[in-house]
């Protein structure tokens, strides 16, 4: 699966986020998907914190471009706490597959 952007650490795929960044994410499935099948569906969640006053927020999430790739956009999360996604697709032929990523918020400076 192609994830544009993200880092693999020994256990989790991770992505730095400025606290006021507000940004697109995108998974590229068609290496898992069977030959033809498409993207029909997908859903983004973003695991709540408990007492979080800026949590991440899923600004739009959907299918981007040629069906093989599903898109997240995010933005808020407070500063030094890690936020996980998950990613849930449904395929054309009814196959369903869950994806989780985690994204470190930060404030960066040039």
């Amino acid at each position: 699966m192609n994830r544009a952007g993200f880092q693999l650490t020994n256990n989790y795929l991770e992505i730095e986020k400025d606290v006021e960044a507000q940004l697109t994410y995108t998974f590229d499935w068609s290496q898992w998907l069977n030959n033809g099948d498409t993207v029909a569906t997908a859903e983004y969640t973003a695991a709540a914190r408990r007492n979080d006053p800026t949590p991440i927020v899923v600004e739009s999430q959907g299918i981007a471009g040629s069906d093989t790739k599903s898109y997240v956009e995010l933005s808020g999360g407070q500063v030094n706490k890690t936020y996980v996604i998950t990613a849930k697709i449904t395929t054309a032929n009814g196959l369903v597959d869950r994806r989780s990523f985690r994204v470190n918020v930060s404030k960066r400076s040039a």
